[in-house]
């Protein structure tokens, strides 16, 4: 048994396709099938049910796979305390970004890390909170940005930013549409759009709202079952109703759906955002590294720490 067939697994698992597993880890399709092969000879025990497609793991197999996660990363991290020590800042950073996030800090972040030109390649994937958490617990991911404080015993939270939920009002909506702020209760009033309840940032407006406990009954609550906020934003463009956008939302409108959006009065609603990773990963440099970037990418107004104070529950 060696760390490169417990990597090979562990890819086929990720990837359930012996060539597609074979491709990510640059070996031709023979040689991962032969190494897997040996490593079940050796164990006496079939790891993956070959005549299923997609391919799936026995249920011994699915315990090793798990131990074999823990086993590389542990090996990887024997590699992350050389580089931590010798102070170099280089590799692959596995990050996962909530769907709620990333269109409107990616391609600013991207720009940033482009003209820094740093020795580190950022693998970025669009995920849920729930699936960057078992990213993290599964070692499939580095680090993730997304809403916090989520009180994970298991992550390491560093804060990045602060960012003021706004209301975006239909026209349609003439009595509301008429004012220059809204309060809570006018989220009650009308017809709210909101995303599919996987979303923690539609977790966060119905604390906003009070809606929490009494969503069942409250008829006005409109669910989108995806992960685009400029699709909310297009559905009250072309109907009556309103939605809650985030700060960094309001640069991608068009200066007619700018019209649109009202802050809210008696309070400033915010989400912190964050950069989690496991507790155990060392590469403090990395991960101030991806936290700088991070912050030039964004408004400074953003950075204010004193919002803290005003942010709503996950």
């Amino acid at each position: 048994m060696n760390i490169q067939q417990l990597e090979y697994i562990i890819a086929v698992d990720t990837y359930r396709h012996f060539s597609k597993a074979a491709e990510a880890s640059f070996v031709t399709q023979p040689t991962l099938s032969m190494m897997i092969q040996k490593l079940e000879d050796e164990l006496g025990v079939k790891i993956f049910d070959r005549s299923q497609l997609p391919v799936q793991p026995t249920e011994i197999g699915k315990r090793l796979i798990d131990q074999a996660r823990v086993a590389v990363a542990q090996v990887n991290q024997i590699k992350e305390i050389i580089l931590e020590e010798k102070g170099v800042v280089k590799g692959v950073f596995r990050l996962g970004i909530i769907p709620t996030v990333s269109p409107y800090l990616l391609p600013r972040l991207m720009q940033v890390h482009h003209d820094n030109k740093y020795d580190v390649r950022i693998v970025i994937s669009e995920l849920t909170t729930e699936q960057i958490l078992a990213g993290l617990a599964n070692d499939s991911l580095d680090g993730g940005i997304l809403a916090t404080p989520l009180k994970e015993a298991t992550i390491s939270e560093k804060p990045i930013y602060y960012e003021q939920f706004l209301a975006y009002v239909s026209p349609y909506e003439r009595a509301l549409y008429a004012k220059t702020s809204l309060d809570e209760n006018d989220l009650n009033t009308a017809r709210l759009w909101l995303l599919d309840e996987v979303h923690c940032f539609r977790t966060q407006i119905l604390h906003l709202c009070n809606l929490k406990k009494r969503r069942g009954t409250n008829q006005s609550i409109f669910s989108y079952d995806g992960g685009s906020i400029d699709t909310l934003i297009n559905i009250v463009d072309k109907n009556e109703g309103l939605t809650v956008i985030p700060e960094m939302a309001v640069a991608n409108l068009s200066e007619e759906q700018k019209k649109n959006v009202r802050p809210f009065k008696n309070a400033t609603p915010v989400r912190e955002i964050s950069l989690v990773t496991r507790k155990e990963f060392i590469r403090e440099r990395l991960i101030d590294l991806i936290v700088s970037e991070v912050k030039e990418a964004i408004p400074v107004s953003l950075q204010d720490e004193a919002m803290k104070k005003y942010i709503i529950p996950l």
